[in-house]
């Protein structure tokens, strides 16, 4: 075993760090407001170099890592999160839907300004999760709604309670993440500690596990997905990528870059290519061959399509209306033409609005840049080489970071998919934006929670410089894997 006599010898200096880590963590889990910014940003900052310092210090000592990765979860256990208040929400669907209501077609206010109360704590979970929240339908898909019911069915009348069973859910996610992560790394002849930049982060252990956000269950089945992927078991890879489509909608932006991954040369084509005697004189007999193994190329794509479709529609059938349809597709809009948060490229276009026309142009600008997506999208889908895992994965990370780069809102945790993309490819500015999305959180500062713009340009300044020197300045090491020292 790793925590031997000679492990406690060698590793004073890393068990000093994780001691510190535990303080940190629990002052942070159960001390701590998120209006309190100096201690905040204090204790962040302290727990990402920690962290850091433990991930390069022990590389090789993966199972210490692992160890303390879970253990330090399992600090929050007890804590209702204190950087977020979604979780109020969680628990109010979940409740809705063991008392028979669709949540799909309910807003919490609807029933508390009638002075109805249907399920256990309304008004207390209404407070708790604020009027904005609580004047809107959920957005939330089935599978994350499961995670909801299956908070209530074990604690139908404690928050606490409810918070302790979805954080173990969160953290059997982060389970299942560390274990196919592993895997992919294996299989690519990536160095495994890589793992431990999302796994370790404090931005995963603080928005994830203390936070609630689903994110990582999210994660934990794309990953899994990609693990499939690779293994060409390409029916579980489509049910696996449905199930994380339908805990956060955003994988389907991952749909069209599987376009050359599908539709390539088979590996049995190009040995034929390589040894057959018949073929290779035959121009015109490679040319149809290729065009064969094209076809099947897309019909293997449709097929994946097809049951990531199916799959995806069979778990939002229970809760299928037309008034569901009209209420989902409206709230989902609200990303694009309603809120804003934590932007960069769009507040800079917001800006140029008020110039011109002395008006926020959100409603047009928000239907401008789905049309930006998916014309980069399409680009990225048709003229990157996603043929191997790799590249995949890293069009994967591109693609995602246009979007939010573009988005009107980006709150701290949807970083989290980054980060895990990142660990399978050299870029490392994800890891970058994890620490310093902290930032975002000095607009609670205020009773009326406005930004500081100097704030979210001082963020992404430090954000866009790192990505420009990354992707554009910086060349790919040897192994298609970034060091840090």
């Amino acid at each position: 075993m790793l925590l031997n006599t000679n492990f406690l010898k060698f590793h004073r200096f890393s068990l000093l760090l994780v001691f510190s880590c535990i303080l940190f963590y629990i002052s942070f889990a159960y001390g701590l407001v998120r209006t309190d910014y100096i201690k905040l940003i204090m204790l962040y900052a302290a727990l990402f170099y920690l962290f850091y310092k433990l991930t390069i210090s022990n590389k090789n000592a993966i199972t210490f890592l692992f160890i303390i990765s879970f253990l330090l979860r399992f600090i929050f256990l007890f804590a209702l999160p204190n950087l977020s208040q979604d979780f109020y929400r969680f628990i109010w669907d979940g409740r809705m839907i063991l008392e028979g209501i669709n949540p799909y077609l309910f807003t919490p206010e609807s029933f508390i300004s009638k002075g109805v109360f249907p399920v256990y704590q309304a008004q207390e979970l209404y407070n708790g999760m604020g009027i904005l929240n609580g004047s809107h339908f959920t957005n939330y898909p089935p599978v994350n709604q499961l995670c909801f019911v299956i908070a209530g069915l074990f604690a139908g009348k404690s928050i606490l309670g409810s918070a302790i069973v979805m954080r173990i859910i969160i953290i059997l996610a982060d389970l299942g993440t560390f274990y196919f992560g592993k895997k992919i790394l294996e299989k690519l002849n990536i160095p495994i500690h890589n793992i431990f930049w999302y796994i370790l982060n404090p931005f995963v252990i603080i928005e994830l596990t203390g936070n609630l956000h689903f994110e990582g269950v999210m994660i934990f089945f794309l990953v899994w997905s990609l693990y499939l992927l690779q293994s060409r078991k390409l029916k579980f890879s489509a049910i696996i990528l449905a199930l994380s489509i339908s805990v956060k909608l955003i994988p389907l932006i991952f749909l069209p870059l599987l376009f050359k991954w599908f539709v390539k040369p088979s590996d049995h084509f190009k040995s034929l290519q390589k040894t057959s005697k018949f073929i290779r004189p035959d121009e015109n007999n490679k040319a149809v061959m290729s065009n064969n193994y094209k076809i099947q190329g897309i019909a293997k794509l449709m097929y994946f399509y097809s049951i990531v479709g199916l799959t995806t529609l069979v778990l939002f059938l229970p809760f299928y209306s037309s008034e569901f349809i009209i209420n989902y597709t409206k709230t989902v809009a609200l990303w694009f033409q309603d809120f804003e948060f934590n932007a960069s490229l769009y507040y800079i276009a917001r800006a140029i609005g008020y110039l011109v026309t002395g008006y926020n142009e959100i409603s047009i600008i928000g239907k401008i840049i789905p049309i930006l997506v998916v014309l980069v999208v399409i680009a990225i889908a048709l003229f990157r080489k996603n043929k191997t895992l790799p590249g995949l994965i890293t069009s994967m990370l591109l693609v995602l970071s246009f979007y939010y780069f573009t988005s009107t809102t980006v709150h701290p945790w949807y970083i989290a998919t980054l980060l895990i993309l990142s660990v399978f490819t050299r870029y490392r500015f994800p890891l970058i934006w994890s620490f310093v999305g902290i930032l975002s959180y000095l607009a609670y500062t205020n009773s009326d929670n406005t930004e500081n713009l100097w704030i979210i340009a001082l963020e992404y300044t430090i954000i866009y410089s790192f990505f420009i020197w990354e992707v554009f300045i910086k060349k790919a090491t040897k192994n298609g894997s970034l060091k840090i020292h």
